[in-house]
């Protein structure tokens, strides 16, 4: 159970932000105490289509986690996000702090490293003041068309841990922040935060609380965002 978990990984620092220091102002969420203050942000990918940039910036978000890549959990190949380059030029353009996150489907330290290498390459031509992600997800079965096969489904939390550990060392020794992305559930079942305690957080927790066990710098709150300048949905977040 969860008490287990906990004792496991006691040693590390716990969630202290103050719930009463959260507030909504202009529809944005933020976080305001005498020691932390909060930038408001998205992260999209090529399933948000056509931004105009200059229009989100001007709606008060601070920031960007902008998609650059992800590998197929299928036959395994990296593939660039179809608008990785036309959304971080956009938003640099138009003001906003950037940080990139590649969708992994690593199965071995190895492939999470090289996945971090073609991060790196990536992020070479433009200017990036925010962290590259490890963002590992499961696939869910009912979403892989038949006859597909997943090549992360017999994938350990002990694996998941080792392939962010490989991936975040690699960005970290290229000189960019590191950080991994991921659910409650991840957080507390899966990644083993004694070895990743070198590297942000960024806990995708849907809802009105920040109540994630574990300390972290990024919270996305909400899948149902909307922002000027953006059609549809759009994924919030708290930095």
């Amino acid at each position: 159970g969860l008490g287990d978990v906990y004792k496991r990984q006691e040693e590390l620092p716990e969630n202290t932000y103050d719930p009463s220091c959260f507030y909504m102002d202009g529809g944005f969420l933020r976080y305001e105490s005498d020691t932390i203050t909060s930038q408001v942000g998205i992260d999209v990918s090529a399933h948000q289509q056509e931004i105009d940039w200059q229009a989100v910036a001007d709606s008060g978000i601070d920031f960007a986690f902008i998609r650059a890549g992800y590998r197929g959990y299928g036959k395994g190949g990296i593939v660039e996000d179809d608008r990785f380059r036309q959304n971080v030029a956009g938003a640099r353009a138009a003001g906003l702090r950037v940080g990139l996150y590649f969708f992994s489907q690593a199965v071995s330290p190895e492939e999470a490293a090289e996945e971090a290498q073609w991060l790196i390459d990536a992020a070479q031509d433009f200017r990036i003041d925010m962290p590259l992600v490890f963002d590992w997800e499961n696939i869910d079965p009912s979403s892989v068309a038949s006859g597909d096969t997943v090549r992360t489904a017999e994938m350990t939390g002990e694996d998941v841990t080792a392939c962010a550990a490989a991936f975040c060392a690699a960005v970290e020794a290229a000189g960019y922040d590191a950080a991994v992305y991921g659910n409650r559930w991840q957080g507390y079942y899966d990644y083993d935060f004694t070895q990743l305690k070198d590297y942000a957080f960024w806990v995708s927790a849907p809802g009105t609380a920040d109540d994630f066990y574990y300390a972290h710098d990024f919270w996305q709150y909400s899948y149902q965002g909307t922002v000027p300048g953006i059609t549809g949905h759009v994924d919030r977040d708290l930095w």
